[in-house]
């Protein structure tokens, strides 16, 4: 394996429903139609791909708000130190220059806004450039409320593809990706869930 494992170990906070697996896995019954309409990935044979869902405790419109900054993923994300976004105006196309904390394999990445639907709900992001080793890397990540415990909730998730590596393989590849975004899940829950605290009386979206 050629150094694209590494940092630190990987919360498994964040469920995984992968591109093989079948629907039956999707307990909450809604995962698996989500990602057949939104979360489209066509894997090429050098590529994989895999998606991740995570329930949160917190309303939609919370978890959005901060899913959808494009420019300040750092709100939740523990690896990114700082993002800056190139130009005025945040829309489809705009680029944004992200730099990474030590402890992963990488130290900066440049990154395109693919999708952005305030509606449905759908960020979708593309690296272009940087130095790191996901080489079109690709990732849709879709937010939608529902019910917890009798509370307003949000199930989150998030897939992508990318290109394997020369020296990795599939397995190592999908591991380490899933690592990364297993970490961002767990810290978009704890963030969006310390924000409901704060605001009790926020409804449940539709």
């Amino acid at each position: 394996m050629v150094g694209l494992v590494g940092g630190g170990a990987a919360s498994r906070g964040a469920g995984r429903l992968g591109a093989g697996d079948p629907p039956a896995v999707a307990s909450g019954g809604g995962e698996a139609d989500h990602v057949r309409r939104l979360h489209r990935h066509a894997p090429a044979d050098h590529q994989c791909s895999s998606t991740l869902v995570k329930h949160i405790k917190a309303p939609v419109h919370l978890v959005w708000e901060l899913v959808r900054s494009f420019d300040q993923p750092q709100r939740y994300k523990p690896f990114v130190s700082r993002c800056v976004v190139r130009g005025d105006q945040l829309e489809i196309g705009s680029l944004r220059d992200v730099n990474v904390k030590t402890g992963l394999p990488a130290t900066t990445s440049t990154e395109r806004l693919e999708q952005l639907d305030d509606d449905e709900h759908i960020l979708g992001v593309k690296f272009v450039g940087g130095d790191h080793r996901l080489q079109n890397y690709s990732s849709i990540i879709t937010v939608h409320p529902e019910s917890i415990d009798g509370r307003p909730g949000t199930l989150v998730i998030e897939s992508f593809v990318v290109d394997v590596p020369e020296g990795n393989t599939k397995d190592e590849t999908c591991y380490f990706v899933e690592a990364v975004i297993k970490c961002n899940l767990t810290s978009l829950a704890e963030v969006s869930e310390r924000l409901a605290v704060q605001s009790p009386t926020s409804p449940l979206e539709h």
